[in-house]
């Protein structure tokens, strides 16, 4: 009884220390409150200006097509260059792409616009990318001359990339961000692909991948539903890669709801929830929207942490058609269907989660839950990050059935004993800095009979 009295007593100090950590960071916040929509606006209204962003549209026309768009995100990465203290620096990244027969009728020259800016701490190598697509369509994808505005899908995406890199260059960051406008979504996930081929055969130590795809309107065609207030967060299971011997970990521990880029929407949701006022973050079980695709797919399909954030409410009215009137309702993708508001709130929730993961320290290394005794207590252990410097650690707990953490209990130490049965609760521990930044999460391992 006494035992058992003395563990509560130090859980009750343990979550008056987290009470402690769990506070907005200054520097974020600041950061949070200079998302403008007025910029956001100003983006999306040069994009449209394009006339078309079609892949397979022009890449002459200093005015128009999608290499008049490429040039002038770069222009605009270079000028956020110039407040950056030489970290930032950015590229178009370019590949040929032969006919296939598909969505690509003729040679191409396919480029990703890039934004790099380099973290300052040189022992930390991790990388976290914000990416939209800066190509669009019309009703039909191989036409590469009509005008397509692309306002919303995904001129939006783009616009939160750039507002990102506007605010986010100013400041030092122990790990590197990537901001990337990639072309050929809309024919096929190509510039990501390349991407992502390109991080896996260079062994990019990439974290997390946030994905931002048709992200600036609120209203439901079919039903006139709207929903400023609401962002979705699509994210993968289980990884493709998780096959023999891990599958079968996975399923004796049952953390089919655990993989990469679960956790990685789990801490979207939080961080953004923490930092953006009137805006909830709703998971969707799912890599992406029912049977489609999107930017983020190529990363997890070769085994790093990525997710899909998109509005709460597409309106399909407003997507992959041609600019139109029909029965008198007015068709296509342009600016005047757009919140900025809903945008400015969705721009803000991809910054905060990215400046608090590149502010972290990294993840705990070697994180372990005893199992040589049964007992209802769990016991973890785990050693300290391999970057940054740490004030501590959270302990995270919640029951089988939680979609989210429920309890957080802080310690400097790299163990920690909890009265909660491993059998009832899943666990998972967090890096976390002075200013109280925290890492992704890691789930425990067995340690062993």
């Amino acid at each position: 009884m006494k035992k058992m009295l003395s563990a509560f007593t130090l859980i009750a100090s343990w979550n008056l220390l987290f009470a402690q950590t769990d506070q907005k960071d200054p520097m974020i916040v600041k950061m949070v409150s200079e998302v403008s929509k007025d910029s956001l606006q100003s983006y999306i209204k040069k994009m449209v200006s394009f006339g078309t962003r079609n892949t397979l549209s022009t890449q002459t026309d200093p005015n128009r097509g999608i290499g008049a768009a490429r040039n002038w995100v770069l222009s605009r990465f270079n000028e956020f260059a110039k407040q950056a203290g030489g970290r930032l620096a950015a590229i178009i990244d370019t590949t040929t792409l032969q006919k296939d027969g598909r969505r690509v009728d003729t040679t191409l020259l396919l480029g990703n616009v890039m934004a790099t800016l380099k973290g300052t701490d040189p022992t930390d190598k991790r990388i976290f990318i914000i990416s939209g697509h800066l190509d669009n369509m019309r009703s039909n994808v191989m036409d590469r001359t009509g005008n397509a505005p692309g306002a919303n899908d995904d001129a939006s995406g783009v616009a939160a990339v750039m507002e990102c890199a506007r605010i986010m260059s100013k400041h030092p960051f122990p790990a590197t961000i990537i901001f990337v406008a990639v072309s050929g979504e809309e024919q096929g996930l190509l510039g990501s692909t390349f991407m992502a081929e390109k991080a896996k055969k260079e062994n990019w130590n990439i974290e997390a991948v946030l994905n931002n795809d048709i992200m600036g309107g609120n209203n439901q065609n079919e039903t006139n539903k709207a929903s400023n207030n609401q962002v979705r967060v699509f994210s993968e299971g289980l990884s493709v890669l998780d096959t023999g011997r891990i599958a079968t970990t996975i399923r004796n521990l049952g953390l089919e709801n655990d993989g990469k880029a679960r956790q990685l929407a789990r801490y979207v949701k939080e961080t953004g929830e923490r930092y953006v006022k009137n805006l909830k973050v709703v998971m969707i079980y799912r890599n992406d929207r029912f049977l489609r695709g999107g930017d983020h797919t190529p990363y997890v399909q070769r085994g790093f942490a990525a997710v899909r954030i998109t509005e709460m409410n597409e309106n399909y009215n407003h997507q992959h058609q041609d600019v139109r009137i029909d029965s008198g309702i007015q068709i296509g993708d342009l600016p005047d269907f757009m919140d900025f508001e809903y945008l400015r709130k969705n721009t803000a929730m991809n910054l905060c989660n990215l400046a608090n993961l590149a502010k972290a320290p990294s993840m705990p290394q070697e994180v372990k839950i005893e199992t040589r005794k049964l007992t209802n207590f769990t016991n973890l252990i785990w050693k300290a990050p391999v970057s940054g410097k740490v004030k501590g650690y959270l302990v995270l707990m919640r029951e089988t059935t939680s979609p989210v953490w429920e309890k957080k209990f802080f310690t400097a130490d790299t163990k920690m004993d909890l009265p909660y049965s491993k059998d009832n609760y899943f666990f998972a521990v967090q890096s976390v800095s002075d200013d109280g930044n925290e890492s992704l999460p890691v789930i425990p391992s067995p340690a062993g009979r």
